[in-house]
């Protein structure tokens, strides 16, 4: 087993490794400090008055400075260690600092949220059943925490039973408010004495700490499982009632019998097409509600090799018809590796969605397992209906065809490979249970009058947008969209492609962007949906990072720091090439920091890449 010295400090929450935090400068003990005890105000006057990169040198100074909680973190495990020296013992499990604190971590290759929740879950369960307790699953308010409920009459029972639980595999324990919040601090599981202090709550939540084996992710009390304990009415004794609200009743019969119901039920990170296994629940929480998303959804992404020598030579023979330097701009194709990342994302943050389609030029990444069930390879030529317009390096007309891709579904997702999930979202983030789609306006308008050779491409696209919209339905649209995920429907986009076939088809005849493009699958969709009731605007935690800016490296270790976007884009149209590979060290650092768990879609390629990759799959 590690040495605890060893061990980085990680939080319940994906963390990055011990080498990653020492360069993360918004996550040093100081920068933390500095932001709990100085007035925002004050934080105003110095970034005013200072540079990006002054402020960036001082903060990569703090990171340096030791602090004080890491060593006394140390002594603690090490201490705690000597005092449970078989609890640890064994190649699956470790003791990783948590904010400062000991704790066991139990190492499995491809963790994720959804394994990490089903793990604590069914190890509650398994305690329950061991020691004969009646007990139902509850359809709660978390996606990422499940909910096992008893009689509080069996309260010592089932208290004894998690207690032996977590002395054979090192589990923790926490109190659990009404508001579905548990307490931060999670004691040990193994102690006695830890049962004593909880035995009088009427909800707790046990958690067994998962990571990766290269200790770089630890999952933590976001994901345990929460026992309640519901208490008899006191008027008839003939019904239990609920400590807490959640999704379906707050009351059940007493003597209800159980039923058997898909876990699926009670967490919509659920896959679409496996089903998770069944569990012991009773009637009222045994059937669907209305607030679930029950239709598939799937993802689609575009994606180019901009540095693949067949693809060079197709876009040198269309050279010189971009209007607008920026349509052609090498930042615009190059590759990042930001496929490989988005793919891992979506692996840990959204496992609901059911099958991914890469549309490509007839490329296809060299890490990429392209015989993954769930996963196709589209080539342009299959979803382009006039063949001649191709070859294409305009995404605008690639857009326009999404639609045609045979065995897509009526709902889903559009990706670009810039476009990554920073925490565990779900269909109802996207859709709402009805079938109507959500969009997400940004703030930035686009700019008034017609569309000319000066606008960037996206400015045009968003005028030819409106005029559309202002044709058709009689209102003026302002606002352009954010970089997320589009959720989109494939009917609304057949209809328009009936209802504007010239605009459609020039679209799609533009090898490059054009002044005359129209944005059909980022845009139009949204506000044509919305003109005829099939979508609503929403909000998402998002940030937006051009990797131009001067700042990148500031602004990326604070997204790592907090990871508390939904989703974020990396965008870039402008860079010169000449900076793309500065760029792109930073990038990959950070990728690979923020989803260093690897995808069920990537060969092992560790050996060729020179990175350490574990092979196993979630």
């Amino acid at each position: 087993m590690s040495a605890p010295a060893s061990r980085q400090d990680t939080s319940s929450r994906p963390q990055p490794s011990a080498s990653a935090v020492h360069r993360d400068p918004e996550g040093s003990w100081l920068m933390r400090l500095y932001r709990r005890t100085m007035p925002a105000r004050l934080r105003r006057a110095v970034v005013a008055r200072t540079t990006p990169q002054a402020r960036a040198h001082v903060k990569q100074h703090f990171a340096g400075l030791p602090s004080a909680r890491r060593p006394l973190g140390r002594l603690r495990a090490a201490w705690l260690l000597r005092r449970h020296p078989g609890l640890f013992t064994g190649p699956d499990r470790e003791v990783r600092l948590v904010r400062g604190v000991p704790k066991a971590v139990l190492v499995r290759p491809g963790i994720s949220p959804l394994t990490a929740r089903n793990a604590n879950a069914a190890a509650v369960r398994a305690a329950m059943d061991e020691a004969g307790l009646d007990y139902f699953c509850v359809r709660g308010r978390s996606n990422t925490s499940a909910v096992v409920a008893l009689a509080a009459e069996d309260r010592a029972a089932a208290l004894r039973a998690l207690e032996r639980a977590c002395g054979n595999l090192p589990g923790y324990v926490c109190a659990v408010d009404g508001h579905w919040r548990a307490r931060r601090t999670t004691r040990p599981g193994f102690r006695h004495s830890t049962w004593r202090r909880l035995a009088r709550a009427a909800v707790l939540r046990v958690t067994w700490y998962y990571g990766d084996p290269r200790g770089q992710l630890t999952l933590g009390p976001k994901y345990g499982c929460d026992i309640e304990f519901w208490t008899a009415d006191e008027e008839t004794g003939g019904l239990l009632l609920a400590p807490r609200p959640n999704r379906m009743a707050e009351q059940v019969p007493r003597a209800g019998a159980p039923v058997s119901a898909s876990d699926s039920l009670f967490t919509a990170l659920a896959p679409a097409d496996a089903p998770l296994p069944p569990v012991r629940t009773r009637r009222e929480f045994a059937l669907p509600g209305c607030e679930d998303v029950r239709f598939p959804v799937d993802v689609v992404y575009t994606w180019v090799d901009g540095h693949d020598p067949e693809w060079l030579r197709r876009r040198a023979a269309c050279a010189g018809q971009a209007y607008h330097e920026e349509a052609a701009n090498a930042a615009r194709y190059i590759n990042r590796d930001e496929l490989r990342y988005s793919l891992r994302s979506l692996s840990q943050y959204a496992p609901w969605a059911r099958r991914i389609y890469l549309v490509t030029d007839e490329q296809v990444p060299s890490w990429l397992d392209a015989g993954v069930p769930g996963l196709r390879i589209v080539s342009h030529k299959e979803i382009f209906s006039d063949p001649s317009l191709l070859p294409t390096f305009n995404s605008h007309a690639i857009e326009s065809q999404l639609h045609h891709i045979h065995g897509l579904s009526e709902h889903f997702l559009y990706f670009n490979d810039d476009v990554f999930l920073g925490r565990p979202v779900v269909p109802q983030d996207f859709f709402l249970p009805n079938g109507l789609t959500k969009f997400f306006p940004s703030s930035v308008l686009i700019p008034p009058g017609e569309p000319t050779a000066q606008d960037v491409p996206i400015a045009a696209a968003g005028k030819n947008n409106r005029g559309l919209i202002e044709a058709t339905f009689g209102t003026v649209i302002s606002r352009k969209m954010k970089h997320t995920p589009h959720a989109l429907r494939r009917s609304v986009l057949e209809e328009m492609e009936a209802r504007f076939p010239a605009q459609h088809h020039a679209t799609a005849s533009h090898r490059f962007r054009s002044v005359d493009d129209v944005s059909f699958v980022s845009s139009l969709h949204h506000y044509y949906a919305f003109h005829t009731g099939r979508a609503v605007p929403a909000h998402v935690r998002y940030a937006y990072l051009d990797v131009s800016h001067p700042a990148l490296a500031t602004r990326l270790a604070t997204l790592l720091a907090h990871r508390d976007r939904q989703v974020f884009c990396l965008n870039d149209t402008v860079s010169a090439e000449q900076e793309l590979d500065a760029q792109q060290v930073v990038i990959t650092d950070f990728l690979e920091a923020y989803f260093p768990v690897p995808g069920p879609y990537e060969l092992d390629r560790s050996a060729e890449c020179g990175k350490d990759r574990p092979a196993d799959r979630p």
